[in-house]
């Protein structure tokens, strides 16, 4: 195999080094090479004082860590053993921060290239394919862009391994060129579009992943072809089934894991009879419907089968006891029925049986075999037949626990003690009303045992609820019991205590699960490290119904997110807290001792009471304002945590004016910070609004309906009484439009890298509004300040106050047109003619704006001034070919020629006057990362019919200027400036003020 060669052949480079070094040396060529890669890479601790061949320390890795591998390899043996060349840089976990260099051509001799767990960012050069490299191992850094497809030149390449990264695009077709490829490893990056059919001709495979990607179409038949193969992972690709048939041919197989494939098509067991050699056999969540087949019991090297959450049905067969040496079985949430065989319950080994259908029995767990709601009678009774609710001996109304940690009293709740040492088919109950169960084994870690609870050790001096946290590799369900019927809020507490805040790879994992609560899933792809921050802690809140005394709350791995950083087996759901609280007043435990005639009396006396506030109320208009805004809520389908006035009230310390950062048509917005420590920005309606209730309301119902890395994360919303609240990520970097032209002290030193960055962003956020969410969504008001920036500088899209349900028809004639001037695509604005081509053309003005560094329109001390527009300026260096103008001075030549020119003809195209020729926003995406070629139109030189309409339309906007009301301005159209909002907007979170002479100066 590959790496056995490797092995050998890096053995034989070293003694090569070792006993000819007094004599070779490394050309002056390769070693000026390795200084320009030391500089590229961030690596400061080489030491060019003597020869990187010699075998010093800092050159050649004598007793090197497994996983930290630090050496310059070379072959010494060439021109009689006098002249060098590097043939190996392995660079592992040394927490570089720099980039890839392009240049490895300069060491010919070069097979292997490791640069395993760093901190790198940028893209993989395409200058690779002109080398002749065995090895390339990027996994486990931060990598950005699409594979390039000269890769598929290096005719040598035997392994690519690019996990844990951030790569995106389609894969490309060349890559099916790659004749003596062994290994291809690419789980857990953004991938997208089918598997090329060229992979067909990559007969030479042993080890193929692909998992936590966002790939489309079946799993191909043309696997049938790797014949070679030994491990295939396709877990949470986004492909679909069914499994291919021809999968039977994979002989070779010893590690076989397809699961949570993406549609609901039901399938029968694939047919793996010709496996005889499996050790791993995992098909979870694939869909599989019918009975067990009797070959499972014939795979005798069989060590891991997990089956779990598929529709199987039937007796567990008697040839089944083949596997009694099995490790670990799973076949949790199936519909199997019989008797558990005896066999099974006197294995000894890790089985979990758990939600099944077998014929009662009374334990929720024997030995090591979980068989928790595994009875058949749980589809008659109301209850689990093991737990103790069928003989409660009182209703309980709630219940808090420290998972995976001691008891501790916070704000006078007490969190019970959760330190049961937990396994891989467990379950677990408390003294009081509570239990948890966890299915699965933590996979190719390299501990002999695996723990299910987790102390964090990184930040000493952490609440006692973020210090422990239970996990699970598969599913973690807690159960409350002999609970009190009626609606219950849960909060769960979450802490990344795994991973780092810091700038190396231990920060750079991703945790990601599904959350359910009663069996119905509230949160896909729930990231803990995005929603707690980094390193952080989050805390969700969902309502609960219980009908039948238990409530059951359920975390379970997708398949997505890494599982290797920062060591291999580190994954899967992750929880520090669970607290379950009734929304109503429970009753007294020792009953009412209250006569009957006392209770009539005080009913009537309450009731006569209440009817005299309420006729006060109405009176003087509460109650119809409130009545208004519950019309307002009626049928909303909140997505979001929710949050109580009191905790707003303590977060904004009272809606504190310090803690003002913006005012809009809604009302205020507020800085806050919650007691987690967690920086919220707080939209408050303002109780003057006569405007903001409609699109605030439906600013909650789009947000909360929306999850994606380029959109402002809505954290949740409080509405209480006459407050509508809504809670948003608060954004470091502030907008835009600030980091662009705003004040000078404000302004963010962008150079070209983060520029095109932040455009692909935005792009990436509007194709996923437009095209890829379950709604689709015009948001009417894209501009500078509705583009906010994190703290890494990421690009997100707010302000969806404006935003428009396209509900399935292709155009909207509205009456009500809301954007920005100097935005707006001509036909909305003349014609109140919308589609997401409107959006487009706004896209198109903010790159304009970011290439130039400067503003679309100018700043206007006197409406009736001649503006000048950015577009006009593009049109005119357009026609002359001077398109290069329009770069932005700051960046002086520092920046890729060919990507300003697209990201400028990108920016024309979607400007261009007609909707129809305006790209997808998918295209654009396209195009902006080098996937697609830009069409190119020519700019017709007769442009009078253009000029004609844009100064119609600029007059239409300068009369409405001049005849409207400063009410009207605010709830219709923003037009005194770029930087101001139509609705609630990124400027109400951030406000920027511009002098009048700012741009006379740049000038």
């Amino acid at each position: 195999m590959f790496f056995s060669r490797l092995v050998f052949a890096s053995l034989t480079v070293f003694c090569l080094t070792a006993f000819s070094f007094e004599a070779a040396q490394l050309p002056n060529d390769e070693v000026e090479a390795l200084r320009d890669i030391a500089k590229i890479l961030g690596k400061r601790d080489w030491n060019f004082s003597v020869d990187p061949c010699s075998g010093e320390l800092g050159w050649a890795d004598l007793n090197p860590v497994e996983g930290q591998e630090n050496a310059v390899k070379c072959n010494c043996s060439f021109s009689n053993d006098t002249i060098c060349h590097v043939v190996s840089i392995i660079l592992k976990a040394q927490n570089l921060q720099g980039t890839l260099p392009a240049d490895l051509g300069r060491f010919p001799f070069l097979q292997e290239i490791d640069l395993t767990r760093n901190y790198l960012n940028g893209t993989i050069p395409p200058e690779w394919g002109s080398t002749q490299l065995v090895n390339i191992s990027l996994m486990g850094n931060r990598l950005t862009g699409p594979i390039p497809k000269e890769l598929g030149n290096i005719s040598t390449l035997a392994n690519i391994t690019v996990e844990f990264n951030k790569l995106s695009g389609e894969l490309p077709q060349e890559l099916g060129n790659l004749s003596r490829i062994e290994r291809m490893l690419l789980t857990s990056n953004n991938f997208t579009g089918q598997l090329p059919p060229t992979f067909a001709k990559l007969t030479t495979l042993q080890d193929f992943r692909i998992g936590d990607n966002q790939f489309i179409g079946q799993i191909p038949d043309f696997i049938q072809n790797w014949t070679n193969l030994e491990k295939l992972v396709i877990q949470g690709s986004g492909l679909s089934g069914p499994i291919p048939s021809g999968i039977r041919l994979l002989g070779s197989i010893t590690d076989l894991r397809i699961s949570d494939l993406s549609n609901g098509t039901e399938v029968p067991f694939p047919t793996l009879s010709n496996m005889k050699n499996l050790k791993t056999l995992i098909l979870r969540s694939c869909n599989i419907v019918g009975q067990l087949p009797d070959f499972l019991g014939e795979m005798t090297k069989l060590k891991n089968l997990d089956l779990s959450f598929n529709k199987l049905t039937g007796d567990i067969p008697r040839t089944f006891s083949g596997a009694v040496k099995t490790d670990y079985i799973y076949l949790t949430g199936n519909m199997l029925t019989g008797v558990v065989p005896d066999w099974i319950l006197q294995k000894g080994e890790n089985v979990d049986l758990s939600y099944n259908n077998f014929t009662t029995h009374s334990s929720c767990q024997e030995r090591t075999v979980n068989l928790f709601g595994s009875s058949s009678m749980n589809n008659v009774s109301t209850t689990v037949s093991c737990l103790r609710s069928n003989h409660c001996p009182k209703n309980f109304y709630s219940f808090h626990i420290n998972c995976g940690g001691k008891e501790a009293v916070i704000n006078g709740k007490t969190y019970e003690d959760d330190t049961d040492s937990g396994g891989p088919s467990r379950f677990y109950q408390s003294r009081t009303n509570w239990a948890f169960s966890s299915t699965g084994n933590f996979m190719d870690d390299d501990r002999p045992t695996d723990s299910f609870t987790w102390t964090n050790t990184a930040k000493p001096g952490t609440s006692a609820l973020y210090t422990d946290a239970r996990l699970s590799p598969i599913s973690l369900t807690y159960y409350g019991f002999c609970m009190g019927n009626g609606n219950y809020t849960v909060s769960l507490h979450f802490a990344e205590i795994m991973f780092t805040d810091d700038n190396t790879y231990n920060s750079l994992g991703r945790r990601i699960f599904d959350i359910y609560i009663q069996g119905k899933r509230v949160q896909k792809d729930f990231n803990l490290g995005v929603e707690a921050g980094g390193a952080g802690k989050a805390v969700k809140n969902f309502a609960a119904i219980v009908t039948n005394q238990t409530l059951e709350i359920r975390f379970y791995w997708n398949g997505k997110g890494t599982t290797a950083i920062p060591s291999r087996g580190v994954y899967g759901p992750l929880i520090s807290a669970i607290s379950v609280n009734p929304d109503f007043v429970p009753p007294s435990e020792n009953g009412s001792s209250i006569s009957a005639g006392t209770v009539v009396g005080i009913v009537v006396a309450v009731v006569a009471i209440i009817f005299v506030v309420l006729g006060v109320l109405w009176w003087k208009g509460c109650l119809r304002r409130k009545d208004t805004m519950n019309q307002d809520l009626k049928g909303l389908d909140l997505q979001t945590g929710s949050f109580t006035l009191k905790q707003i009230k303590a977060a904004t310390n009272n809606f504190d004016p310090a803690n003002k950062i913006g005012e809009g048509g809604f009302g205020p917005v507020f800085k806050g910070l919650l007691s987690d420590g967690t920086i919220i920005a707080v939209k408050q309606l303002s109780s003057k609004s006569k405007q903001g209730n409609r699109e605030f309301v439906n600013e909650i119902g789009m947000i909360s309906a929306l999850q994606h890395p380029h959109l402002v994360k809505l954290y949740g919303c409080c509405i209480e009484g006459n407050q509508l609240l809504l809670v948003y990520e608060y954004m470091e970097n502030n907008s835009l439009a600030r980091a662009l032209f705003g004040p000078e002290e404000h302004q963010l030193n962008l150079d070209w890298s983060t520029r095109h960055k932040i455009c692909v962003g935005i792009a990436r956020g509007l194709a996923f509004l437009h095209e890829e969410s379950r709604l689709k969504i015009v948001h009417r008001d894209i501009k500078a300040t509705n583009v906010l920036l994190d703290k890494y500088l990421n690009s997100k899209i707010s302000d969806f106050g404006l935003a428009k349900l396209d509900e399935e028809e292709n155009t909207h004639i509205s009456t009500r047109v809301a954007g920005t001037f100097g935005y707006m695509a001509p036909e909305y604005a003349m014609r109140g003619y919308l589609t997401d081509k409107a959006d487009v053309y706004s896209f198109g003005i903010v790159a304009l704006e970011i290439v130039s560094g400067r503003c679309n329109t100018s700043n206007r001390s006197n409406m009736k001034e001649e503006c000048f527009y950015l577009l006009d300026w593009a049109c005119v260096l357009k026609e002359k070919g001077n398109l290069l103008e329009l770069v932005d001075p700051k960046l002086g030549k520092n920046y890729n020629k060919e990507q300003v020119m697209t990201m400028i003809n990108v920016a024309l195209l979607c400007t261009n006057v007609s909707p129809v020729v305006r790209p997808a926003m998918s295209s654009v995406v396209s195009m902006l990362e080098g996937k697609a070629s830009v069409q190119n139109l020519a700019l017709d030189t007769s442009v009078s019919n253009d000029e004609m309409r844009i100064k119609a339309m600029r007059k239409h906007f300068q009369d409405s200027i001049e005849h409207s009301t400063s009410e009207s301005l605010t709830q219709s159209m923003a037009l005194d400036g770029p930087w101001t909002g139509s609705s609630t907007s990124a400027k109400d979170l951030y406000p920027i003020s511009l002098g009048s002479d700012y741009w006379e100066s740049r000038n």
